[in-house]
């Protein structure tokens, strides 16, 4: 399973470098001698990505390792830690182009020497081809991100998304300067400030269950009342006191407290332990481990 995970997270991952480059230089090239500014920022964007997505393969790369002396939890987290940069980077991203197109709206409101040039035509065909490609990756990248429950990966699809926003805002904008004349050129610029606003909020909401992630916040309520049925349906086990299980990347960590007969020989418990933590790995093939702390029945445990 993780090997197969991480061979379909390199994949996609390398499958965004390559088009992002691609890209990237295309739209730079159009918006340079197109004379629009909003698919310049576009093209920034693509090359930040890139960066990015060097990023999260490495971060897929070390999530895989197993656990070690060092490390004996594995680690999972620098699957979180990738992720937690993505989002980032998207809110960087979001920051500079709103810099950007704010900058060029304030010398346009208040400089009666303003002027641009007028967006060529030839743009819109860059951004099309543009949405289409980066919406179909994103899509690609999202399946992949989905189907392994990988964080890092999700967080690369939504840089594809982004990336398409920006160019249907810059597509936007670029049809009302052509429409419109000289006057409405700078409808270039609030295009990409309104795509900035996007990408910002997407930025935001992908950084939060990252940072939930590293700050060990319990997994859902769902799982871990599946966890603590399995383990009471385990001969000897007289009821779960306690269950609290976290992330680290894709992988949960378990820790219990089982109540069981106190008359109990040391012997039997261990194996009971033994046999809760066979049978919750046998059912969530997700779970790396699984600490099971014996408690006698109706005698509450001491507080620290």
């Amino acid at each position: 399973m993780s090997s197969d995970r991480l061979h379909r997270g390199l994949r996609a991952t390398f499958a965004g470098i390559v088009v992002n480059f691609v890209l990237g230089t295309a739209k730079l090239l159009a918006g340079v001698f197109g004379h629009s500014h909003a698919l310049i920022a576009d093209a920034i964007e693509s090359f930040a990505d890139i960066f990015n997505s060097l990023v999260v393969w490495r971060g897929l790369v070390v999530a895989a390792k197993p656990a070690d002396e060092d490390h004996p939890y594995g680690h999972g987290k620098a699957e979180s830690l990738a992720a937690a940069f993505g989002a980032g980077m998207l809110l960087l991203a979001s920051l500079w182009i709103a810099f950007k197109g704010l900058n060029d709206l304030n010398e346009w409101l208040h400089s009666s020497g303003y002027s641009r040039s007028q967006p060529q035509w030839f743009t819109l065909i860059i951004l099309g081809t543009v949405v289409v490609v980066k919406f179909a990756l994103s899509r690609f990248v999202a399946h992949e991100g989905n189907a392994t429950d990988n964080a890092a990966v999700k967080t690369d699809a939504w840089h594809h998304t982004a990336d398409a926003i920006t160019s249907v805002a810059a597509a936007i904008g670029i049809i009302i300067a052509l429409i419109g004349g000289p006057k409405y050129v700078c409808a270039d610029d609030f295009a990409a400030v309104f795509a900035a606003l996007i990408i910002g909020i997407s930025g935001w909401k992908l950084l939060l269950p990252a940072l939930d992630d590293l700050m060990d916040k319990t997994a859902a309520p769902q799982i871990i009342a599946e966890i603590k049925k399995i383990s009471e349906g385990v001969a000897g086990v007289e009821r779960v006191e306690k269950c609290f299980v976290r992330k680290s990347g894709w992988q949960l960590l378990v820790d219990m407290h089982v109540e069981v007969d106190p008359l109990m020989t040391v012997l039997r418990s261990h194996e009971i332990a033994h046999d809760v933590k066979d049978a919750v790995q046998k059912k969530f093939s997700t779970v790396h481990d699984v600490l099971v702390h014996i408690e006698p029945l109706d005698i509450p445990a001491k507080k620290p």
